[in-house]
């Protein structure tokens, strides 16, 4: 599954940032992949006490600051202040499509592999768990529902996934989507989204 991966994001290019967009602030998430006989995606559920999201589940990421040479890097040291994985740790595969957020930002979310050993330390500020969705799971399309979000005058058809006891929804699902059909699904599968 990992070399279906990387061959079919290495042909896959993202289309430039819409030029409606291109004066928000941007923002990078990291769909952190860990390899082994079932690759699973790591998501987080983010602390109650947090301004944005908070209690909610979403992928490792944030705002990029000025000091921040890429959007890859700020993803990279976002992922090692919230789960202490450090960069050298991480190897970035590819971008998938960027996002507006429900906040206005224009988030660009790229995809990544780490080792089946590597330790996660989550930082208790920002994450109150960390858990791992395998991947197969995901390429069956298991969504319980598909959400319509209005969001800075766009339309966005979200897929609601309820994998244990946690929630996953709104854009960190939108990108899930979008990672499973760019990167796993065949150009001649479609799914018929459950409205």
């Amino acid at each position: 599954m990992i070399e279906i991966l990387r061959s079919r994001l290495s042909s896959w290019k993202p289309e430039p940032v819409p030029e409606h967009h291109r004066q928000r602030q941007q923002a990078s998430v990291l769909v952190l992949i860990r390899a082994g006989e079932t690759p699973r995606v790591v998501l987080t559920l983010r602390s109650k006490g947090l301004s944005a999201h908070g209690g909610e589940v979403s992928f490792v990421g944030g705002k990029q600051d000025p000091e921040d040479a890429s959007l890859e890097l700020t993803a990279l040291r976002e992922t090692h202040e919230e789960l202490g994985i450090p960069p050298q740790a991480i190897e970035i595969l590819s971008p998938l499509p960027g996002l507006v957020s429900k906040h206005g930002l224009w988030v660009t979310p790229f995809v990544a592999l780490m080792d089946e050993l590597t330790p996660i330390k989550p930082n208790p500020g920002e994450v109150s768990e960390v858990f791992e969705v395998p991947i197969p799971w995901l390429q069956n399309d298991p969504r319980t529902a598909t959400e319509r979000l209005d969001r800075q005058g766009e339309v966005q058809l979200a897929p609601v996934y309820d994998y244990e006891e946690y929630r996953i929804w709104g854009l960190t699902a939108l990108i899930l989507e979008d990672f499973i059909r760019i990167g796993l699904t065949d150009s001649s599968e479609t799914v018929d989204p459950v409205l």
